[in-house]
């Protein structure tokens, strides 16, 4: 077996996007749409049948659109999107300004962030302080776990399988338990993180070393700038206190209560170091440097007397492609398409490798609890079935594309009958560059590192740039937690 390869047991597979029946392209939501429509449409020439000349063209317009697609989404919703942000940008709803003004929550963070607030708890379990995101509108309280930078590629098969065996036992923990809403797993990476490591190799070197030894060490030093990325990963729990037999009372119950949850939440044997859970401050710096990548190595001591509001921007603008903010300029992609083959546990490689500029991953997911699973299964095997016969009704047999897409449908519910669980996910990748001028270099590190993984498909976040730059950090925001 080459270096390449990977061992069947150890390939995954079973992605698949939802795909409801309609007609001529459209999902059945638009097709009952355009029926009553068009049913409208005949009422009204019925009165006055000079309106068709009007009416009609529109209406086929408006459900060309919909039909078409346009990087991987309805064009229709694509053109919808891109005249609200041009409607938003006119009267400067994609800028922010932090100003001092009298009232509460002046100085909160922007979009998506605006109703979260940091609370600093103590976990009586390990006798140190926990930083616990409280979302003010929904009550939900995220808690964010540090992870260990490492990895499984040199491990045995049987460790690997073993670990995706726990993790899968992890995901059917939460899809049984209705205070987990949702989960995320980032992992940044910022490159030239040399200067640190440099000085605690200096702090560490004997002064009576051989001078060869002093030689290499110093040969090191000065190139490891250049050479060496700090890796932070860590993970988001996102859970409602409230949804309990028993609702807490207050503030502090809530956050004991979401503590408990996550501590039930079991990571041993999935193939993941825990470090610890993270701080207050932990968080500030998190969020802070993503804003302004030039403080990731700062101490400790310059994050403690941040207020949450302060760890957000000075200044922001959420560009249609790109989000510039105090330290630079951001570029976020979402998740378009999955392959349909089996992949490598190791695909995501290319994305998680090093480059010239930071770089931050996350998978969120959302785990559907087994009823909730069963059913969205069943409706996709029947629409996969509807799409068959309209087909074959249409052209006298159906698109080979149709039948393996049912055979997959089909798959997936064999696979949860036996245990699997169903899980909404989606991936999102941010990449951040110091100046404009590096923007375009920034754009093709990345497109490169998604061309690497042979087959996933991205596109840029047009319109959502802040939303999914925000959904990378530990702010409480997870795109597919429901309210």
């Amino acid at each position: 077996m080459s270096a390449h390869e990977v061992p069947r047991t150890l390939m995954v597979e079973g992605f698949r996007v939802r795909r409801s029946f309609g007609l001529g392209g459209l999902s059945k939501g638009a097709t009952i749409v355009a029926a009553m429509v068009l049913l409208a449409d005949g009422l009204i020439a019925t009165q006055a049948p000079a309106t068709l000349l009007v009416t009609l063209p529109v209406t086929l317009v408006v459900l060309g659109l919909a039909a078409s697609r346009r990087h991987g989404m309805s064009a229709l919703a694509y053109y919808w999107a891109k005249a609200s942000w041009r409607r938003a940008s006119r009267v400067e709803a994609t800028s922010y300004r932090r100003l001092l003004l009298p009232h509460p929550y002046a100085l909160d963070l922007p979009g998506v962030g605006a109703s979260s607030t940091l609370i600093k708890a103590h976990d009586p379990t390990t006798g140190r302080s926990v930083g616990v995101v409280h979302d003010r509108v929904t009550g939900y309280m995220t808690i964010s776990t540090l992870l260990a930078p490492g990895g499984s590629l040199m491990a045995p098969t049987g460790a690997v399988q073993s670990s995706l065996r726990t993790w899968s036992s992890v995901l059917e923990a939460m899809s049984t338990d209705e205070q987990v809403k949702g989960a995320s797993v980032t992992i940044q990476i910022t490159p030239g993180a040399g200067e640190a490591l440099g000085d605690d190799v200096n702090a560490r070197t004997d002064p009576n070393a051989p001078r060869l030894a002093k030689q290499i060490v110093d040969e090191l030093v000065r190139t490891t700038p250049h050479a060496t990325a700090s890796v932070a990963p860590w993970m988001s729990v996102t859970v409602d206190p409230n949804a309990s037999v028993n609702p807490p009372v207050d503030l502090a119950e809530q956050v004991a209560e979401a503590l408990k949850v996550v501590d039930s939440l079991d990571l041993s044997g999935t193939g993941t170091d825990i470090e610890r859970r993270a701080t207050d401050v932990d968080l500030r710096r998190l969020v802070r440097s993503a804003y302004d990548p030039a403080v990731f190595n700062a101490r400790d001591a310059e994050f403690e007397d941040l207020s949450w509001s302060e760890c957000g921007p000075q200044a922001a603008d959420d560009n249609w492609e790109e989000y510039a903010h105090d330290g630079g300029v951001s570029v976020s992609w979402v998740l378009r398409e999955m392959p349909r083959r089996p992949l490598p546990y190791s695909v995501l490689l290319p994305l998680l490798a090093p480059g010239r500029y930071q770089r931050r991953i996350t998978l969120a997911y959302r785990v559907l609890d087994p009823h909730e699973g069963e059913a969205v299964l069943e409706r996709e095997i029947s629409h996969a079935y509807q799409r068959e016969q309209a087909t074959a009704e249409v052209k006298g047999r159906a698109k080979w594309s149709q039948r393996a897409d049912s055979r997959r449908a089909e798959q997936a519910a064999a696979q949860v009958a036996g245990g699997a669980q169903v899980v909404d996910w989606t991936l999102m990748v941010t990449v951040t560059a110091r100046n404009t001028a590096d923007l375009p270099a920034a754009r093709q590190e990345m497109e490169r590192a998604v061309k690497a993984t042979r087959g996933i498909r991205m596109r840029p976040a047009y319109g959502a740039q802040s939303a999914v730059f925000a959904a990378g950090l530990p702010l409480g925001y997870n795109p597919l937690v429901k309210d």
